[in-house]
């Protein structure tokens, strides 16, 4: 049972409690980011089940290599850094797979939804279409744009944070961000009707 203390802790704080031998504060960090680390993640390689053993390496790696952070950057931007390296592997892992097998395909699974119980069934799925819509018009951005967008957008990180996990310069991923959202609203315009 986590401490009420380490719920209210900083990120920094509870790595260096784990630093020090705490399991607890490595699992109250796990219980942070779990969900929106596996968004991030899902959102790189479009694969549900490869997003959990991508989410799982990330938390295999932050245990084993716990004393190599260093308080010169947030641990989100150390944790995403990591978990944006995993996913980047398991991309080229796909496209190798692919590449060399023509019976490989992927089964497009997808995380399930559950219904805000205050819509019609008839809002739910479309408000569930266009999420779909988006989600794949996001997937054909070039990467460079992709993963600002995921990373501001859908994981509502700060610009100085991506900056920090991209390792680019902050007015470049400002760019990034702007060219990128102006591609989804040019595919996307159609979507203004409904």
């Amino acid at each position: 049972m986590a401490d009420i203390n380490q719920e209210r802790q900083t990120d920094e704080e509870l790595i260096r409690l784990f630093q020090g031998g705490d399991e607890r504060a490595y699992e109250q960090i796990v219980e942070r980011y779990s969900r929106p680390l596996c968004s991030f993640i899902y959102r790189i390689i479009n694969d549900w089940t490869l997003s959990q053993d991508v989410l799982q390496e990330t938390f295999v790696r932050l245990y084993l290599n716990k004393d190599s952070y260093r308080e010169i950057a947030r641990f989100s931007t150390w944790i995403y850094t990591i978990a944006g390296n995993l996913a980047k592997t398991e991309l080229r892992r796909q496209k190798v797979r692919r590449w060399t097998s023509l019976s490989s395909r992927d089964d497009g699974q997808r995380p399930i939804e559950i219904a805000d119980s205050g819509e019609s069934p008839a809002e739910t799925a479309q408000r569930s279409s266009v999420r779909e819509r988006i989600d794949a018009e996001i997937q054909k951005l070039p990467s460079v744009f992709k993963k600002v967008i995921i990373l501001r957008d859908v994981q509502e990180l700060s610009y100085e944070e991506i900056s920090n996990i991209l390792k680019v310069p902050l007015g470049t991923v400002k760019s990034r961000v702007n060219r990128g959202r102006a591609r989804l609203q040019e595919q996307l315009k159609d979507l203004r009707k409904i």
